[in-house]
């Protein structure tokens, strides 16, 4: 996951606001079939399975639609293609949504905040024990994509800056290759790159990781604003199909285990591997605690340091003069950034429909 950028309430007022979800955006086409992409990351496995195990055609079937997810093995890719609309949604996380589609004028709607990486991103040292002894080393890792938001809050965190090292832009394919030659001391990795790094190189050591900036780097599916309000049933189809994946992997009967002995195999590795990148990753596995993560206070705090991130990396256009380029609404309504300019929401509405039991 993780690219380089190129380019909550009752049920009647639920069903209210959804009658008015285009937010202002100009009307989109009333479709009946969807294409969903996704890529391997640990939180984003249980799409792999809904698609093979027939939850996916269950839950569109329901209402009416046919959605067809498309794994891709380029996280960066996949993202650029829904940005150029080639597909109506995809899995992303919230920098990447900021950057790439909204950034480039595509009104783009965190469905479901899915989980948090809480481990599931490290930096890497083959010599060194602490954070501090990165200074003066080349670092490894895919520039101006969430690992470079770790690293620059890691340097903050620790008071040094980005002359203290050297970055090094690697894609996420050749992360673990190139981790293994001998010219490659430290990299900024996420999981399942990050565990095959640490398995072959035992030596080394996490020296900061995702769990130090916990709920700072999302892990969301994201669909385009204009089709989910000309096309609810997509939301409500995907959030469905979304928990009933979770409830189903989450117990520890043999279904469960099936479901994520298959995600495991799918992803790479195997059962203990997999369910080990799970223990460092906040997934929330009940509408419940994704709803009430989607309306904390916390996304905002997150988005704007994000927000200034990108601002000071070029992410968000030529154009940009400041960090209020790119506005943003939040599930309570409230705005950040430039309110005439709104390309990126959470909207946590389709999720309390799934706390209500409503879908």
């Amino acid at each position: 996951m993780k690219a380089f950028s190129c380019v909550f309430y009752r049920f009647s007022v639920v069903v209210l606001a959804l009658s008015c979800l285009a937010f202002g955006a100009s009307a989109a086409e009333k479709k009946q079939s969807f294409k969903v992409a996704w890529s391997i990351y640990s939180g984003w496995m249980p799409w792999g399975y809904a698609s093979e195990h027939g939850i996916i055609d269950k839950w569109a079937q329901k209402y009416g639609i046919k959605i067809e997810l498309v794994q891709l093995n380029d996280y960066i890719e996949s993202i650029n293609q829904y940005a150029a609309g080639a597909f109506d949604a995809c899995g992303m996380t919230n920098m990447d949504a900021l950057t790439i589609p909204s950034a480039n004028g595509v009104d783009t709607t965190g469905l479901i905040l899915g989980d948090y990486s809480n481990g599931n991103d490290a930096i890497v040292l083959k010599h060194g024990k602490t954070f501090a002894d990165i200074k003066g080393q080349q670092v490894n890792l895919v520039e101006l994509s969430v690992s470079d938001y770790l690293m620059s809050r890691a340097l903050d965190i620790h008071g040094m800056s980005q002359r203290d090292i050297r970055i090094m832009n690697t894609s996420d394919a050749d992360a673990v290759a190139s981790f293994t030659t001998s010219g490659v001391t430290a990299a900024a990795l996420w999981n399942p790159q990050l565990s095959m790094v640490m398995k072959q190189s035992p030596s080394a050591v996490q020296v900061f990781t995702s769990r130090e900036i916990p709920g700072e780097i999302i892990d969301m599916m994201a669909v385009n604003t204009e089709t989910l309000a000309a096309n609810p049933e997509l939301g409500k189809a995907l959030v469905g199909a979304w928990f009933e994946t979770l409830q189903l992997m989450s117990g520890d009967d043999g279904l469960a285990v099936a479901a994520r002995t298959s995600m495991a195999e799918r992803s790479g590795t195997d059962l203990k591997g997999y369910e080990q990148q799970l223990t460092q990753t906040m997934l929330f596995y009940t509408p419940t605690s994704a709803f009430e993560f989607a309306n904390s206070d916390a996304i905002r705090q997150t988005m704007d340091k994000v927000r200034t991130f990108s601002f000071a990396k070029g992410l968000l256009g030529q154009a940009a003069t400041s960090a209020d380029a790119v506005g943003m609404q939040f599930a309570d309504g409230s705005t950040l950034g430039d309110e005439h300019n709104i390309k990126l929401r959470f909207d946590s509405r389709f999720v309390n429909m799934a706390v209500a039991n409503q879908l």
